[in-house]
């Protein structure tokens, strides 16, 4: 079993028994995601560390955008849960990239593909490069449009 679906179990128990409604009502929706995600397919396996922490960032990145969803619906106590709910996925993530951070690993990709000034035909080659190193540490709309930005 995963050190990381051990550590939300673990968590899941002390979370409930202090009475966080947020953090316990979190947790049981990543773990019934990292379950779903285990029996998906033909044959149910047991997830790696890497492979919760692909889910983990999908729920992340679920809650964000219904974030946004909500504040333009008018609807801010809805937005301030699925924040609350990013919040305590975000415990779980690896730190994440910052704008320069990115900025940095898309011109090395761009420099070792060869691809300065070759426009967009080329950013499928650097976001093959790029993504390895940011994945799961950077939203992929932000490492997209950098890409774009750089590849003019």
């Amino acid at each position: 079993m995963s050190t990381l679906k051990d550590q939300l179990r673990t968590d899941l128990t002390t979370a409930m028994k202090a009475r966080d409604e947020v953090r316990s009502s979190t947790l049981r929706m990543i773990l019934t995601a990292v379950t779903n995600a285990e029996v998906a397919g033909k044959v149910a396996k047991e997830l790696t560390d890497d492979e919760v922490l692909t889910v983990l960032a999908a729920e992340a990145k679920k809650r964000r955008e219904a974030a946004v969803a909500f504040e333009e619906g008018d609807r801010p106590e809805s937005a301030a849960k699925e924040r609350a709910e990013a919040a305590v996925i975000q415990d779980y993530l690896p730190e994440q990239l910052g704008p320069e951070e990115i900025a940095t690993i898309v011109t090395a990709a761009v420099e070792q593909a060869g691809a300065a000034g070759a426009g967009p035909k080329a950013m499928g080659k650097v976001m093959g490069l790029v993504q390895p190193q940011v994945k799961g540490r950077a939203d992929g709309a932000a490492v997209a449009a950098e890409v774009r930005r750089q590849l003019g």
